[in-house]
C-alpha cells in the first residue's frame, strides 16, 4: 500500500503548479463630471433641483432673472409679426403701378411725352423697391425675435447629461458670473474603471478584453468590463502602463469612487 501512495504522491508533485489570476488594484470612477455653468451672467431666480437628486439631459436645474430679456422678446415678437409696413408699400406700389399702365396706353396714343413716361415708370421702380426694403426690415426683425428666444432660452440652465447632482454651488439671490458654475454633475451610468498594470502584461491587454471587477466592501460582489484604453506610454518610474475599463451601470446602482480589484482570467 505505502509505494502505491508514494507513487500517487510523487506524480501530484511532478505536475506543474495551476497559474493563478493576478489582481490588480482599481479604481471606479464617474464616466463624465460636469460643472454646470451658463453663457449668460445674472442673478440667480431659483434652483429647482438638489443634491443627490437624479436629472436627465436637458432638465431644468436652475433658472437667472429674465424679465428685461422677455420684455425685449415681447416687443421683437410684435414688430416681427406685423406687416403693415409692407401692405402700405405694397398698396402705395399697386397704384402707382395702376398709374405706369395708363401712361403706357396714353403713351401709345402719343398723349403724354416720353418724360412723362419716364417719371411714372421711375416713380413705380422707387415704389417696388421701398416694398423689398419693407420686406428685408420684417425679415431682420424676424432674426431678431430668433436671437432673444435664444437668449431667454439661455435663462434657463439645462443638465447636458444623464446623471445625478453630487454638488449645488451657488443658491438664488446670488449672482452667477460667466466664470461660475451652478452646480457639478456626473455620470454614473457607464463607470470607468482605471487601474494601473506591470508592463509584463502589455502584449495580454488590448482595447475589447474582458476583466472582471470586484468592488472592496461594502459592495462587494463581480461585475465584467470591457477595456476601452490602454495608454501607449510606460510610466517608466512605476514600471507600469494604464487602462481604463468601462463597466455598465445600469440605475446607477454602483458608486463611483470604490476602490476594487481588477482581473483578467486567462492571462495569469
Amino acid at each position: 500500500m505505502k509505494p502505491i501512495i508514494a507513487a500517487v504522491t510523487a506524480s501530484l508533485l511532478a505536475m506543474p503548479a495551476l497559474a493563478q489570476t493576478e489582481s490588480y488594484d482599481c479604481v471606479m470612477d464617474p464616466s463624465e463630471i460636469v460643472l454646470v455653468g451658463s453663457p449668460s451672467s445674472g442673478v440667480l431666480e431659483s434652483v429647482t433641483v438638489s443634491r443627490g437628486q437624479k436629472v436627465s439631459k436637458d432638465q431644468v436645474l436652475a433658472k437667472l432673472s429674465s424679465a428685461v430679456e422677455i420684455a425685449s422678446l415681447e416687443v421683437l415678437e410684435a414688430r416681427a409679426n406685423s406687416t403693415a409696413a409692407i401692405d402700405a408699400q405694397v398698396a402705395r406700389r399697386d397704384l402707382v403701378a395702376t398709374r405706369h399702365a395708363r401712361s403706357v396706353e396714353l403713351r401709345e396714343k402719343n398723349v403724354i411725352s416720353v418724360d412723362q413716361m419716364n417719371e411714372v415708370a421711375a416713380e413705380l421702380a422707387a415704389a417696388e423697391s421701398l416694398v423689398r426694403q419693407a420686406e428685408l426690415e420684417q425679415s431682420i426683425a424676424k432674426q431678431e425675435l430668433e436671437r432673444a428666444r435664444v437668449v431667454v432660452e439661455q435663462r434657463s440652465i439645462k443638465s447636458p447629461i444623464d446623471g445625478i447632482v453630487v454638488s449645488l454651488n451657488q443658491s438664488p439671490g446670488e449672482f452667477l458670473p460667466n466664470d461660475s458654475h451652478v452646480a457639478t454633475i456626473v455620470a454614473l451610468d457607464p463607470l470607468y474603471v482605471e487601474a494601473f498594470l506591470p508592463i509584463e502584461v502589455y502584449d495580454r491587454i488590448s482595447v475589447g478584453s474582458v476583466g472582471e471587477i470586484l468592488p472592496g466592501p461594502p459592495v462587494g460582489g463581480e461585475y465584467e468590463a470591457q477595456v476601452i484604453v490602454v495608454d501607449q506610454v510606460f510610466d517608466a518610474a512605476s514600471g507600469t502602463f494604464g487602462v481604463r475599463l468601462e463597466l455598465e451601470n445600469p440605475d446607477s446602482t454602483l458608486p463611483a469612487g470604490q476602490r476594487c480589484l481588477l482581473q483578467f482570467p486567462g492571462t495569469g
